[in-house]
């Protein structure tokens, strides 16, 4: 493909003035609960459900701002290592009361210097992989996008967009081994074609989607793939479908499980 993208198109925008557009725009998280029960997402999208932040969920927007915004980024929204205590010349753990006092007064989100290690050496395996340095050489990270899609304002936040490769969305992982399975559990084709199509209502074309994805234990081994066009087409007939049946759902005000019917467990 003969791609030059007008990175202008992106806005730049904290994650909190993009999160507050999520009661009028659709989202990829919103179209992924939606898929797995109708009535999850109803009880997300109204409050019954809030999403909790969590020590993994924290270690990954980290080592995202990190690898893909820069040091300086980095160190500006987030609290990094906490006191030293004055008897050892050693920080105080993460669980002391000295910590969490420091925690406390900081106003933003805190790192221990165990979790900075951890954000540096995930960063570390990146910058080892060749494949992964090219393809975050040039771009824009944390665009935003919204458009019209299938009937309905979608909005997506893209990790990072190259002017000439596309879509690259970063992935941190226990263990790359089994990455290709991470990836249809938690469903990342749904997210990444549903990117590429908002994206291709602006720009009127498909482009190329790349997978980043770094270890969060040793050896903290990095991986490039590049996501197959005929999977993406699936994924996007599968999207397009179910952003139909939730369009139907919110015009009859009904939810359901999914798991109304009886099923059949024949397990030999």
């Amino acid at each position: 493909m003969n791609l030059n993208l007008d990175l202008n198109i992106l806005t730049c925008e904290p994650a909190e003035q993009y999160h507050v557009q999520a009661g009028e725009h659709l989202s990829s998280h919103q179209l992924i609960a939606f898929m797995k029960s109708p009535w999850l997402y109803f009880k997300k999208t109204t409050g019954l459900v809030e999403d909790k932040d969590s020590p993994v969920y924290l270690i990954g927007r980290a080592a995202h701002t990190r690898i893909l915004e820069g040091r300086d980024a980095y160190e500006r929204q987030f609290a990094l290592g906490g006191p030293i205590n004055p008897k050892t010349g050693q920080p105080f753990g993460a669980n002391t009361k000295a910590f969490a006092e420091w925690a406390e007064t900081q106003g933003k989100p805190v790192l221990s210097h165990d979790q900075v290690a951890l954000v540096e050496q995930m960063a570390a395996g990146v910058a080892m992989n060749d494949a992964a340095v090219d393809l975050l050489l040039y771009g824009r990270a944390e665009g935003v996008v919204r458009a019209e899609y299938c009937g309905t304002p979608c909005q997506i936040r893209i990790d990072w967009t190259h002017p000439y490769r596309g879509i690259v969305d970063l992935k941190t992982c226990d263990e790359l081994d089994w990455f290709e399975a991470d990836a249809r559990r938690y469903r990342y084709l749904t997210q990444l074609a549903f990117y590429q199509s908002v994206l291709a209502v602006v720009i009127s074309k498909h482009v190329p989607v790349h997978i980043v994805a770094v270890e969060k234990r040793e050896p903290f081994r990095c991986g490039v793939w590049r996501v197959g066009d005929d999977a993406l087409a699936v994924a996007r007939q599968e999207n397009e479908a179910a952003i139909r049946r939730l369009l139907t759902c919110r015009q009859k005000d009904f939810w359901p499980t999914g798991y109304e019917e009886v099923r059949l467990l024949d397990v030999t």
